[in-house]
């Protein structure tokens, strides 16, 4: 088995899209829908055929009392990894993002949080080689 595609609620695709593509450089992938239901994915540019994050409208009562409650608490809806958080840093604040701890040493890593302007904070990982 392997990961195909991991579900983000949003309360905007269209403006999600943007911000995802735009801001973050993910590619979109795929885009259709069927009367009210849009299906609506990204994915990294590094691998465009590799895992794919559905943008999915936030209409479920359920979802979004998860999604509020997690945006509340400054829990990360979805976990990127970098190589190079600094310069992603960089680019995507250059970009418009508004990102609520820039990048912090943490335990054998380097993270930072984000909003994406759609009810979800993001965290940006760079894993640090151990230093032992």
């Amino acid at each position: 088995m392997k990961i195909k595609v991991m579900s983000l609620y949003v309360d905007d695709q269209e403006k999600a899209l943007r911000f995802y593509t735009e801001v973050l450089g993910f590619v979109k992938k795929a885009d259709f829908s069927q009367g009210p239901y849009r299906w609506l994915t990204v994915a990294s540019p590094d691998e465009p055929e590799g895992t794919e994050l559905q943008l999915a409208l936030n209409n479920n009562p359920a979802a979004k009392a998860y999604q509020e409650a997690m945006f509340q608490q400054s829990q990360p809806a979805a976990m990127f990894f970098t190589d190079d958080l600094q310069a992603d840093y960089e680019r995507v604040k250059a970009r418009g993002a508004e990102f609520t701890m820039p990048p912090t040493d943490v335990t054998a890593s380097k993270i930072a949080m984000l909003k994406d302007t759609c009810g979800n904070v993001i965290q940006v990982t760079q894993l640090m080689r151990w230093q032992g």
